[in-house]
């Protein structure tokens, strides 16, 4: 495992988490900055899957 995927997966891991807070509290600014933590997560862990 590389630098990105470690990165990438503990980035989507945190988003996910905020996601979830978001929706218990029913805040949609919190979900949806979730949303996009996790999705940038899952890029850079393709990413660093490309490079191993």
């Amino acid at each position: 495992m590389n630098k990105d995927q470690v990165k990438g997966k503990a980035k989507e891991v945190s988003g996910k988490a905020k996601e979830k807070l978001g929706e218990a509290r029913n805040d949609k600014e919190q979900q949806a900055k979730g949303k996009v933590e996790k999705t940038e997560g899952k890029v850079q862990k393709k990413y660093g899957d490309l490079k191993d």
